[in-house]
């Protein structure tokens, strides 16, 4: 699949852990960071998820939201925010419409095996809604959001 870099986020509507509805139109004028993760409460979920947690506030003085995304139910989005003390919203994408328009869903090997699951990436949209990173598959879940954060202040 092509990078989505220098394209017009796709739109999206989704249910968010803080009961409201969440569009790309929310976030005009700001940057937002969006990653999409396989599963609530995994390791490597959690790592990357703590990760955002810790540079939350480093992110935010970069004018920048952070929103997680995968196809668990907003119950389940609830605990794992309770659990680790997560500042931004998840939303839940249980069609996986949302991930697919964002190619992070699909075809991906693990084991050897080919499955369709959620494909952990992330993309960074700048004010205007254009995607100016994406990265089509983290490979280190844990070290992953401090790169996002070095590229936010390359900008």
């Amino acid at each position: 699949m092509e990078s989505l870099e220098g394209k017009k986020a796709p739109a999206f509507t989704l249910e968010g852990s803080d009961g409201k509805k969440h569009s790309i139109k929310d976030y005009a004028g700001k940057k937002v960071v969006i990653y999409f993760y396989p599963r609530d409460n995994t390791p490597g979920c959690t790592k990357e998820s703590c990760g955002f947690r810790d540079l939350n506030q480093d992110l935010a003085d970069l004018n920048t939201v952070v929103l997680g995304v995968s196809k668990d139910s907003l119950a389940s989005h609830d605990k794992f925010i309770e659990k680790f003390n997560l500042p931004f919203v998840l939303l839940s994408d249980p069609d996986k419409k949302m991930m697919e328009a964002y190619h992070a869903f699909g075809e991906k090997v693990l084991y050897g095996k080919i499955s369709l699951g959620t494909i952990r990436s992330t993309v960074i949209i700048d004010e205007k809604g254009t995607i100016i990173k994406h990265w089509r598959k983290v490979p280190k879940a844990e070290a992953h959001p401090a790169r996002v954060l070095e590229v936010l202040k390359s900008l």
